[in-house]
């Protein structure tokens, strides 16, 4: 038994561990209406649930290979600034507000390693990646390296300098077949359709999070924060 459950939880997809993860959906056949209730009653994002969704994407790059190779390491740096700070209070820090707000007390926001630029960046990294899925599945027609420079379009490189953009332009050449993507996400026990019915309750889950790091950017004027 527990050997055939080990083998179940491998063969989950990644999008189905992100979920379990951030702890909104507690079983695999709840509706996407309960989701999105559960997402309301959570108004407030934590640390915790931000480390967990970046670290199943880091998972997911893995599976690609090494292809978006500059948007890994930029994700498990950040992932690695905010874990550390988490980890020296875990109460204290439980909230990404909390974080901003001290550092925009100690004027320390904008500096290079800071962990509101880490929070900014986390988010970004799944914003591409949540339209990326999203393209994914509703357009058919598009190659994958065709989804991929739409969603960085749309979602990062308004915020890259002309080094990351130059990064991205080789990256985009070495993307595999949307076909292969789609394999490496659905699993070894989903079908098309499981594949669609957990992106959508995937992107409810994660929006409120992603809407907490936008207000709280917004409000101290570091949406606009930018990379080399």
């Amino acid at each position: 038994m527990e050997k055939k459950r080990k083998e179940m939880e491998k063969a989950k997809s990644g999008l189905r561990l992100t979920m379990e993860e951030i702890c909104l959906c507690s079983s695999g056949d709840e509706k996407e209406e309960q989701v999105q209730v559960k997402a309301q009653e959570q108004p407030r994002s934590s640390t915790m649930d931000l480390l967990s969704v970046s670290k199943q994407l880091l998972h997911v790059l893995d599976e690609i290979g090494p292809t978006l190779l500059v948007l890994r390491q930029d994700i498990q740096q950040n992932i690695q600034r905010l874990q550390d700070l988490h980890e020296t209070d875990s109460s204290k820090y439980v909230s990404l507000t909390a974080i901003v707000t001290e550092e925009v007390e100690q004027g320390t926001t904008k500096k290079t390693k800071s962990c509101t630029r880490a929070i900014i960046w986390l988010s970004r990294s799944i914003s591409f990646s949540k339209c990326l899925l999203e393209r994914l599945l509703k357009a058919p027609d598009l190659s994958l390296s065709e989804i991929v420079e739409e969603a960085y379009a749309k979602t990062l490189k308004p915020w890259h300098g002309w080094i990351s953009s130059a990064a991205y332009k080789v990256a985009v050449k070495l993307v595999p077949e949307r076909e292969v993507l789609i394999a490496l996400l659905m699993g070894n026990c989903q079908d098309f359709e499981d594949l669609t019915e957990d992106a959508k309750m995937l992107t409810y889950a994660v929006q409120p999070m992603l809407e907490e790091i936008d207000a709280i950017s917004a409000k101290h004027n570091l949406d606009k924060l930018k990379s080399s």
